[in-house]
């Protein structure tokens, strides 16, 4: 399905996403796929439980066996009997900056991947496809690194206190009067953690009285966060307008379930780039809704903070509105800045209140030193006060390199998920023996990539999952797109029925289809 959006004046640039659909055979034969694979591991579990064959996973003591198990559910059947098959695949050991280029310690598996061992051996030079270092940040030489390597020096690593005792140092109130400014908004706080800033704060912000409309596709912290809160929790389709305003009519009209009181608040959860899907919410058309249903906004702007718009402002920039219709902005310190931690931005009666009764404000040891400065050097840079154009010609080096990579994997034939400026392509893989096949042929051509299958993604949903960045070269992205050609024909990946025709004479943001047959 392909979304090009103008909305009667909401949107002022086109908005193009393209979910195509599984071809009903790739379906099929996915799903028997799995049915293989769940009939086989009831069949190890028998022979291990008679000793046939030899036990590897973490089984109850003898003297607990008249408890109740711990570990029955499908998710360790599926650890156990599935995932124990491919999970070379994942956890892979780098031992330098995860920059454009990484080295990986090699490791062996002697025993079908239920233990590793390391061969000594490093394998230099991979092209890095996967870590979230969209502005190329992630580095180990520069103005970032010198400066954070003098407050190491100056402030020490650790703070070792929480920000309301004695670990308020004056780089704390520094970064966030710069995040303040770069958003756009009146006050902001930082935190330590990322996911701690959603799971954390969604319970500060709502409680039992209140309705959380979240997005079927948010991120588990975002789950855990709205979970945790006690409030009443309703999911509408991905990205699906007529699904969200229907849940809003339905809880205006009818209210508390029982005893049909207005609920106390309404908050609609949504983020600005899907890590999973590479889709960019559709932030204007949500805005409209809030704005005529009363309700209360929290954007998480993790993947598309210093990704999205021309300098960098993320998805409110991008659509060209205003910061102060989302009442609350949330994003990490983890992707574009090369950092860690996360923050949240909107009014001072806000923050002040958050700074009171957050878990993760209150309790939490305060952000190491030398990381608040990396990302305080980092996002001068973006804004351009460090006296370079630095910031904002990576910012467009982004935008160029998304635009050529996706439609690079287009025109040869794979299924690719997502908006044509996000810079999370996924390319869908569908069966569960191409997870592990591609994620080890493309190691054996010095590319690195992440592979994901359930339950981060529906069950017959696999894919491979490509982070672009501002540090790739055209010449590492072609290297790139030579071996995912080659991979792809080797495992027939290239499902799609709509192939880009490549036209040298095309106009750069038009997209032309030629019909493939069966």
């Amino acid at each position: 399905i392909n979304h090009v959006v103008h909305n009667g004046g909401l949107y002022k640039r086109p908005f193009n996403e393209a979910f195509e659909e599984t071809p009903m055979l790739v379906a099929v034969l996915t799903y028997v796929g799995y049915g293989v694979l769940t009939l086989f591991g009831y069949l190890r579990d028998f022979m291990r439980q008679w000793k046939i064959e030899k036990c590897q996973n973490a089984t109850e003591r003898e003297e607990q066996k008249d408890f109740v198990p711990l570990y029955q559910d499908f998710e360790n059947f599926y650890n156990r009997n599935l995932y124990m098959r491919i999970r070379d695949s994942w956890n892979r050991p780098i031992c330098s900056v995860p920059g454009a280029k990484v080295d990986m310690m090699e490791r062996v598996s002697h025993d079908y991947n239920w233990t590793f061992t390391y061969t000594g051996r490093v394998l230099k030079g991979i092209i890095n496809m996967g870590s979230y270092n969209y502005l190329g940040f992630a580095q180990k030489e520069g103005t970032c690194q010198e400066a954070a390597a003098k407050v190491l020096s100056q402030y020490g690593a650790g703070v070792c206190s929480t920000r309301q005792e004695i670990g308020n140092l004056d780089k704390h109130e520094e970064l966030e009067k710069l995040v303040a400014r770069f958003l756009g908004v009146e006050s902001a706080m930082a935190y330590g953690m990322g996911f701690a800033t959603n799971s954390m704060n969604i319970p500060a912000l709502v409680g039992k009285g209140c309705l959380i409309l979240s997005d079927e596709l948010n991120h588990a912290s975002l789950v855990l966060g709205a979970r945790l809160s006690g409030a009443t929790i309703r999911i509408f389709k991905h990205n699906n307008m007529q699904s969200l305003e229907k849940l809003l009519k339905d809880a205006i009209v009818h209210g508390q379930p029982r005893t049909r009181r207005p609920w106390k608040k309404i908050l609609i959860l949504v983020e600005g780039i899907y890590s999973m899907e590479g889709s960019i919410v559709r932030l204007p058309e949500v805005i409209a809704l809030k704005k005529k249903y009363k309700s209360y906004l929290y954007l998480d702007e993790a993947h598309s903070i210093g990704a999205l718009g021309p300098s960098g402002r993320g998805v409110v920039e991008y659509f060209g509105l205003n910061p102060e219709d989302v009442d609350v902005m949330m994003g990490t310190f983890t992707k574009s800045f090369g950092a860690a931690g996360g923050y949240i931005g909107g009014k001072k009666e806000l923050i002040d209140y958050l700074r009171t009764y957050s878990h993760s404000a209150v309790y939490a040891t305060s952000m190491s030193p030398p990381v608040v400065e990396q990302i305080i050097t980092s996002m001068k840079c973006i804004m351009g006060e460090d006296g370079t154009t630095v910031g904002k010609a990576r910012v467009q080096q982004l935008a160029e390199n998304t635009r050529y990579f996706r439609r690079r994997l287009k025109e040869m034939g794979f299924i690719i998920y997502g908006n044509e400026d996000s810079p999370v392509v996924p390319l869908m893989l569908y069966m569960p023996a191409k997870i592990g096949a591609f994620g080890r042929e493309m190691l054996k051509r010095n590319i690195g990539v992440v592979v994901v299958g359930f339950p981060a993604t529906p069950i017959i949903e696999s894919r491979a999952r490509f982070c672009l960045s501002a540090a790739h070269t055209k010449e590492m992205l072609d290297t790139a797109l030579k071996e995912i050609n080659e991979v792809g024909d080797l495992l027939q990946l290239k499902y799609s029925r709509h192939r880009l025709v490549p036209l040298l004479d095309r106009p750069f943001d038009e997209t032309t289809y030629e019909e493939t047959e069966d």
